[in-house]
């Protein structure tokens, strides 16, 4: 019997090495990817001189989060810890850690999060926006897919959008510069459109009494319910905005749905590490 039980326990301890380093080497070719889709950013400082003509809350925002030659970001690898809610329905709040890589230019960005559901058992997830392409893959242990999702029109909208909303982090990617498209609303929010090929996004976002991001909205966001895709309002809030590589930018934030019964949060993360490259 304590052979038996001792095989089991080598039978294990060998598939979880192996799922780990199966789930790595994905991650490294995914990386090498989305570096290979890399572009030179082409204006490499902020001026503040090119906020003229901006709305006024977008111009107090880059004025209170950027200093004037400020470099521009051309990456980012970012840690985060937090609780994600594993149920569609009700509360079931798992705890994560994670790594993330953003390129500015192409967009793109990996988001690789390990979701503890039970001691010792963990969901390895890839979320991310690679060469154009929307990624969500879920793998029980790095070992069987629980969920893979990628390739399709909805998807790759859906991740870009991602992107956008976590511009926050890498506030030089929102300037007129890098390509967004600013609008007004009102004096506490601004409309921002942002391209990648063919896709083309719109999201509203709204400032606090500092002048800095507060919250960002779409109107829509593929949600996956089972099999089925369900355009969705989505939100993302920030907070406890701090110093971080000559920029005032948020370390927590929370991502939610947007239900008819009101605002269902799935994300709830805060910045343990982040380290920019900045254009050349």
């Amino acid at each position: 019997m304590l052979i038996i039980i001792g095989l089991v326990v080598v039978v294990i301890a060998v598939a979880l090495v192996y799922g780990s380093v199966r789930w790595q080497s994905a991650t490294q070719k995914m990386h090498r990817k989305l570096e290979a889709a890399r572009l030179p950013v082409a204006v490499k400082t902020y001026n503040a001189q090119d906020l003229t003509g901006l709305p006024a809350p977008v111009q107090r925002y880059f004025r209170a989060a950027l200093r004037d030659g400020q470099p521009m970001i051309s990456a980012v690898s970012i840690k985060h810890t937090g609780v994600f809610n594993m149920s569609e329905t009700g509360e079931q709040w798992k705890p994560f850690i994670s790594s993330q890589r953003v390129i500015t230019k192409r967009p793109g960005f990996d988001w690789e999060g390990r979701i503890a559901i039970m001691p010792g058992v963990k969901v390895r997830v890839h979320d991310a926006y690679i060469a154009g392409e929307g990624i969500l893959h879920a793998s029980l242990l790095g070992l069987f897919s629980l969920v893979n999702l990628r390739g399709t029109p909805e998807m790759a909208k859906g991740e870009l959008m991602r992107f956008f909303a976590e511009a926050v982090w890498y506030p030089t990617a929102l300037l007129p510069s890098q390509g967004v498209q600013w609008e007004a609303v009102d004096d506490t929010s601004a409309r921002a459109t942002l391209e990648d090929n063919w896709i083309a996004l719109t999201m509203i976002f709204h400032f606090n009494a500092e002048g800095l991001i507060e919250s960002v909205r779409a109107d829509a966001r593929g949600r996956t319910v089972g099999e089925t895709v369900i355009p969705t309002p989505w939100e993302g809030r920030y907070r406890d905005y701090q110093l971080r590589g000559g920029m005032r930018i948020p370390v927590e934030g929370e991502v939610a749905w947007i239900l008819p019964e009101g605002p269902k949060p799935y994300w709830r993360g805060r910045i343990s590490k982040l380290e920019y490259e900045f254009a050349q």
